[in-house]
């Protein structure tokens, strides 16, 4: 047989280095291809989709892959990850996206995606993360969702789906991710969700609609879930105890519910458990003990009916950093080894029963940041270490009868920004570094017995200083000019004496000045040009002489003034009738002679009392009736009635012209191209929205120009249209409320905020086009005797009833709590009113006129303004003098929004001495009842507690202060716990904090409105 012999090794060699540069070649040259047609999909997407200006660097390269591009994630050079989050996307997702055949993930959160679910997805085959949250999609979701078999993260919060949720989403079994919260489901969840063992997150919060339910028994068979959210779902019934026996729980979030029973202690077994949220619920008990062996970083059992003792094991805690439990009825002392948690950083303890002293370690161990002790029944002194850590920035101790001397280590405290300590029995003098801390703003120490002289400098950023009612004596110092930054000085009811200094007419940011009740003397200043922001001037009760200067009379918004008491004499200046006041007192000096004509008003038929020298010509005025001769008509002069005629022809002459004008200008503003950039799906086109623009079709206007109603097709469908437009070119402000409401409307999405459908623009004209609320606005129903049907045309006297007016408030404060808490970006609306919360057919309330609103950072961060804008009445008090505003200055306007839904009055009412705020402050002062401020036209004895109860709401959200205001997330807890339709159970006799006793001590505008805390709130 031959010999087989094998070949040498370098044969083998050589044979192979051909076979793998083909190989090679071969899996290059597949990969080439893959790219190219991937890349293909991409171009051809982004042309589906109009070409999208954030996508205008997907283009063709040869330097680049798109793989580089920011919104491709690749692998092994395919596309597996699209993110094109917050791109400006309008169009419907195309078929051919699913040619990306290894696509596992797609996120398409926060575009303008209009219609049904996009089934066109189930051909994505290896699809595992879809996330389409913050769109419009609406509708049902499928019933055969459970196609996408491969999903393991499902997000679709945000949009509009309605109806239930489908039993389909349980059959896919490897979901890890649910998030169906903030949409308008209107039906059922299905229990079989909870079983659903691999979920880890589940969110269906913030879904108002849903049939209201108990919490199924088998949700607690989710062994691996981490983070459950069902607030605000219309759960009822109670928290099982099988609770405690999802072992992993992390976060549990169950408020905003009408749930009832008490908080079940398996709760506190869970040893994962490191945020807990049970609040403004009608849970009751006490507070569980078996807390011990607990992760928790976090507690919050506030706004509930807890009972009972702060248990001394939350003593053990050791990584608790935050625990809330004000607004409950907890009584007892406060345990002492809480004050020496080591990770300790926020403790709101507020509106509660608790008694006894602080413990002294508070601070000694932890960094403090926010100590919140308000409204209980503590003595005691505050504790010494309170700001050991160098962090402390919040500190309210208000309302309790704590005494003592204040710490001295407050004086050291650079972080503290707000010091509320009113209302206790403190006595002593401030610590000199306190009036000094850089970082502080606020200062609040009236209604106490502290005693000291001002002192000669302030801290730089301090805005408001109240020391009403205590015992500091002295000349106010003449250093005063240096205090720039303060706006509210309220300094009523101590000893201070001398003159009121020329220096304090220096500070230009003051709006309210308050020293009434001391024992200052001299003469009133006159070089005051720098007060242009002050609006409250009350210097009652001292010892001021000499005659009231002119130049008050120039002050752009002074609506108080108050020198009664005094020893002013001379005449009135008549410039002082030049003030556009809503409160004057006069009373109890020394003037004389005729007062200014202007003045002759039944709103200040009090406010010169008291001066015996003084006279009007009319009787109603309570003072002498002034002896002057009556004038004798003379002959008519024939040369007068000529020029007069002259005068009225030529007035005709140039209304023609101006109508001619204006019609021309209607014609011409659109000559240039316009430009339409569409938001939704539009039912229209440019020319319907163009031929509309014609003066009968005018529904109203503002200071930016006027608004349309304008039928965009046969069927007969409507939208409205605001024209922003000038003679010339637009100018800066007009150009910046255009960009607001576009910037922000156009990817804002709420129903409770209206719908900018679409804009068109020119150069000298820009319209926005809104959808058609057929109830016109709020304050068309409150304050319009005769109204107008805006679609029929003919009187409609149908008065506003309470259930409609509740179910106002809601929907505005719902879309409110969208833009302050849970949009992208927070966003302050700067121009809450009664005219900007219109109305749909069906009375549901929706924020409109974005002309002013601002983004902010991230919550509760202010932003600079360099304007003040809004609306008499409705503009905190702070806005007149700080340029940097946040999310309270809506909620205070929201607060007088309230006070017109339940008194009916109008919110700067010419008939009334005050704006509404102060006249509802001031009706709660003076120990009125409540009932007595009521619209008569809806209360009645079945609703007269729940109205009172938004009215008193509408008190706490106009405070003075901003920090004790609570946020729009609050104020929408309060509403829906007074709603009637939402919170249908029986009202028990609680423990009530009533705000009247707590008032009835002040005197007029010495000492803040009342804040949050002293709500009476308990009523349910």
């Amino acid at each position: 047989m031959p010999r087989l012999t094998s070949s040498p090794p370098h044969i083998h060699f050589f044979f192979y280095i051909p076979c793998l540069v083909f190989l090679c070649s071969l899996s290059h040259v597949a990969e080439s291809q893959i790219q190219d047609q991937e890349q293909q999909v991409l171009l051809k997407l982004r042309q589906s989709w109009r070409d999208p200006s954030s996508l205008d660097h997907w283009v063709t390269s040869k330097s680049s892959s798109h793989c580089t591009w920011p919104e491709i994630t690749c692998q092994d050079g395919s596309i597996t990850e699209l993110n094109l989050v917050n791109l400006n996307i309008n169009y419907s997702i195309p078929p051919f996206i699913c040619d990306l055949k290894n696509l596992n993930k797609l996120d398409l959160s926060y575009n303008n995606i209009h219609g049904e679910f996009p089934t066109v997805l189930y051909y994505c085959s290896e699809l595992m993360y879809l996330d389409l949250s913050q769109n419009y999609f609406e509708g049902r979701i499928p019933s055969d969702i459970d196609r996408m078999g491969n999903l393991q993260v499902l997000i679709l919060a945000g949009n509009s789906f309605s109806f239930d949720i489908p039993v389909a989403i349980a059959r896919l079994p490897r979901l890890r991710i649910l998030d169906l919260h903030q949409s308008e489901y209107n039906g059922t969840y299905p229990e079989e969700i909870f079983g659903l063992s691999d979920l880890e997150e589940l969110r269906l919060e913030y879904n108002d609609k849903f049939v209201p339910s108990q919490l199924p028994q088998n949700f607690t068979a989710l062994k691996k879930l981490r983070f459950f959210s069902m607030a605000q779902t219309n759960l009822i019934g109670g928290i099982p105890e099988t609770i405690g026996n999802m072992e992993a729980l992390e976060h549990l979030d169950l408020g905003m519910n009408p749930l009832t029973g008490e908080i079940p202690g398996s709760i506190f077994a869970l040893r994962n458990l490191s945020e807990l949220y049970v609040y403004m619920t009608n849970v009751s008990g006490s507070i569980a003990q078996a807390v011990s062996a607990m992760n928790l970083s976090m507690i919050d059992l506030s706004e509930n009916n807890l009972m009972g003792t702060i248990p001394e094991v939350f003593g053990k805690l050791k990584n608790l950093y935050s625990l809330n439990l004000e607004f409950n009825q907890l009584s007892g002392r406060i345990p002492e080894g809480i004050g020496r948690l080591p990770a300790l950083s926020d403790v709101r303890l507020s509106n509660n029963n608790l008694s006894g002293t602080i413990p002294p370690d508070f601070g000694k161990f932890s960094l403090l940041t926010r100590f919140e002790v308000a409204i209980n029944n503590l003595t005691g002194t505050l504790p010494e270490q309170l700001c050991h850590g160098g962090t402390l920035i919040g500190l309210a101790a208000l309302d309790n009868n704590l005494s003592g001397e204040l710490p001295e280590s407050l004086g050291n405290c650079s972080t503290l920004s707000v010091a509320m300590l009113n209302n206790n029995e403190f006595t002593g003098n401030v610590p000199g570094g306190l009036w000094m801390s850089r970082s502080l703003t606020a200062l609040i120490l009236s209604g106490n017995g502290l005693t000291g002289e001002l002192p000669e400098e302030l801290s730089p950023n301090l805005t408001r200083i109240e020391i009403s009612n205590n015992k500091f004596f002295g000349k106010i110092p003449s250093t005063v000019s240096s205090w720039r930054n303060l706006g509210v000085f309220y300094a009523s009811n101590n000893l201070l004496r001398g003159t009121v200094p020329t220096e304090l007419t220096e500070l230009p940011l003051l709006t309210r000045l308050v020293l009434g009740q001391n024992e200052l003397s001299g003469i009133l200043p006159t070089d005051i040009v720098s007060w242009k922001s002050l609006t409250t001037l009350n210097l009652s009760h001292n010892k001021i002489s000499g005659p009231i200067p002119s130049e008050l009379g120039f002050l752009p918004v002074l609506t108080q003034l108050d020198l009664s008491g005094n020893q002013l004499s001379g005449l009135i200046p008549p410039e002082i009738g030049q003030l556009n006041l809503n409160r004057l007192n006069l009373s109890s000096n020394r003037l004389s002679g005729p007062i200014p004509a202007k003045l002759e008003n039944a709103a200040y038929d009090t406010s010169f009392l008291n001066n015996p020298g003084l006279c009007a010509s009319n009787s109603f005025m309570r003072i002498n009736v002034c002896n002057a001769q009556p004038h004798r008509l003379s002959k008519t002069n024939p040369t007068l009635i000529v020029i007069l005629a002259i005068v009225a022809a030529m007035c005709v002459l140039l209304v023609v012209l101006f109508t001619i004008r204006a019609s021309r200008k209607n014609r011409s503003s659109f000559d240039s191209t316009p430009k339409l950039t569409s938001f939704q799906s539009l039912n229209f086109t440019e020319s319907n929205i163009l031929s509309g623009l014609k003066e009968h079709n005018v529904i109203g206007s503002g200071g930016s120009g006027k608004v349309y109603r304008i039928i965009v097709n046969p069927s007969g469908d409507a939208v409205a249209v605001k024209r922003i437009s000038n003679n010339q070119k637009l100018n800066e402000k007009l150009e910046k409320q255009f960009v607001a409401e576009v910037e922000i409307l156009g990817n804002i999405k709420h129903r409770h905020i209206v719908k900018l459908l679409c804009c068109i623009s020119c150069e000298n004209s820009k319209l926005l086009v809104y959808e058609y609320m057929e109830n016109s606005s709020l304050d068309h129903w409150l304050h319009k005797k005769k109204r107008l049907s805006p679609i029929l045309g003919v009187t409609n006297n149908m008065i506003l009833d309470w259930p409609k007016r509740l179910q106002i408030a809601l929907g505005a404060a719902k879309g409110l709590c969208y833009m302050h808490n849970d949009f992208s970006s927070p966003i302050i609306h700067r121009d809450v009113k009664s005219s900007n919360i219109l109305l749909d057919s069906e009375f549901n309330a929706k924020i409109a006129d974005f002309g002013l609103a601002r983004m902010l950072a991230k919550p509760g961060e202010a932003v600079s303004m360099t304007t003040v804008a809004g609306s008499f009445g409705y503009l905190a008090p702070e806005y007149a003098h700080t340029t940097r505003v946040n999310e309270k200055i809506d909620v205070y306007s929201f607060g007088v929004v309230l006070l017109e839904l339940t008194t009916g009055r109008e919110a700067n009412d010419r008939d009334e001495d005050m704006c509404l705020a102060d006249w509802a402050w001031r009706h709660i002062q003076d120990g009125n009842p409540i009932s007595d401020a009521l619209d008569e036209e809806i209360k009645d004895d079945s609703n007269v507690d729940e109205i009172s109860n938004v009215f008193k709401l509408g008190i706490f959200c106009t405070a003075t202060l901003p920090s004790t205001r609570p946020t729009m997330k609050e104020v929408l807890q309060v509403l829906l716990k007074c709603s009637d339709l939402l919170y249908n159970v029986e009202k028990k006799s609680r423990h009530k904090f009533d705000v009247v006793p707590l008032l009835e001590n002040s005197k007029h505008d010495e000492m803040p409105r009342s804040n949050f805390h002293d709500f009476e709130r308990n009523t349910y």
